[in-house]
């Protein structure tokens, strides 16, 4: 008998020693949404509800003599819709595979899911993507439609392209709150100077990402809904952007039930096939307000956003 055997690990494939798994998935912060951040929200009692905008503005007259007639004025409102719609997903889970799961796996995927939430609230706002027909037009095309975009390279640099998209929007008779850029923006901004060698934008480098350009700030929209090949940077008056509330995201778990398809076939049965669901529902509206200004009375030439845009985009 031999006196140096004895009992050893193979390294690459032990079938006693279980290979460790951290409790802990590194993943990247899921980010939220951002027109949830910077948007004027109000809460909404029920699926539909009527915003008023001003549509008129009175004027002012001369009067001719000591005895000339005064003239009248009148103000007028329009209404601004917001149409409540239903943001939703099911995410099911064997619950065998829940028992062996190393992880908590819930408390991983609900992050997910908000953030999901958040990046397709984003695209249609701001871009469009899969918007409901019953929402109005997202804020890109809007103010496409309206001509307030500046092409990145008009001027010296990416500064004199945003002064020059701030004057346009103040000439439609609106103040810039903020700015939504598209991911890395910061990185380019940072080497921007004015003539006197100060720098134009300031980096939050306690909080990371953000700043201030210009004295306003700046979010990159990083949770994947940024259309890089349509915008560059998106500025304007943000309490503009309505976001109505009807219902937070809520999140319900179930472990009877059945998922069908649109055409009724049963694709899951949660009893028979032991599983369990998770179920996260929003239902949010979305409007613009385009309040008429005395810089510019014609609705279809003003928009309270204003875009810089690559070069080659047409825009």
């Amino acid at each position: 008998m031999a006196y140096n055997d004895i009992v050893s690990r193979d390294v690459s494939n032990d079938p006693l020693i279980p290979e460790p798994v951290s409790a802990q998935i590194i993943q990247e912060l899921p980010t939220s949404s951002f027109v949830l951040q910077r948007g004027g929200q109000v809460r909404m009692s029920t699926s539909t509800q009527r915003q008023p905008v001003l549509d008129v503005l009175p004027q002012a007259y001369w009067v001719s003599g000591d005895t000339g007639l005064k003239q009248t004025t009148r103000m007028d409102w329009k209404n601004v819709t917001l149409n409540v719609e239903e943001l939703a997903v099911i995410v099911p889970i064997p619950e065998a595979y829940l028992a062996d799961a190393q992880v908590p796996l819930w408390d991983e995927i609900r992050p997910r899911l908000v953030e999901a939430i958040g990046r397709t609230l984003d695209a249609a706002c701001l871009f469009g993507v899969n918007k409901p027909s019953s929402w109005p037009a997202a804020v890109f095309p809007s103010l496409v439609a309206a001509g307030n975009t500046v092409t990145e390279g008009t001027g010296v640099d990416l500064g004199q392209d945003v002064a020059q998209l701030g004057e346009k929007i103040a000439e439609d008779g609106f103040d810039i709150n903020g700015f939504a850029s598209r991911p890395g923006l910061r990185w380019k901004l940072i080497g921007l100077r004015s003539q006197e060698g100060v720098p134009i934008y300031q980096p939050d480098l306690q909080n990371g990402g953000g700043g201030n350009l210009y004295g306003f700030p700046i979010s990159e929209v990083s949770n994947g809904s940024w259309d890089r090949d349509q915008a560059t940077l998106i500025a304007g008056d943000w309490s503009k952007l309505i976001i109505g509330l009807r219902q937070d995201i809520t999140f319900k778990m179930f472990d009877q039930g059945v998922i069908t398809d649109s055409s009724g076939a049963v694709v899951l049965n949660l009893m028979q096939q032991d599983t369990v669901a998770l179920r996260v529902v929003m239902r949010v509206a979305y409007a613009t307000s385009n309040p008429v200004t005395a810089l510019n009375p014609t609705e279809a030439t003003r928009f309270p956003f204003g875009a810089v845009v690559p070069a080659g985009t047409g825009s």
